[in-house]
């Protein structure tokens, strides 16, 4: 193995255990959207749930009646 190949493999290795401050904000952004939209639908009424659906449903122009 010559010089320029053994730089590349430790250059790259070197990176790989970086972890941006863009990458940290997006998954925790991604973590507590997630989690407050499965707590408002899980504390939601059964006729909230339904209605927002239904609306969504119209949204999208999908037949729904």
């Amino acid at each position: 193995m010559d010089t320029s190949q053994n730089t590349r493999y430790m250059s790259t290795s070197a990176h790989a255990g970086i972890i941006s401050l863009e990458m940290v904000v997006a998954v925790t952004a991604a973590i507590l959207i997630g989690t407050l939209i499965v707590t408002a639908v899980g504390f939601a009424g059964p006729e909230v749930v339904h209605n927002a659906a239904h609306d969504l449903r119209h949204s999208l122009a999908f037949p729904c009646h």
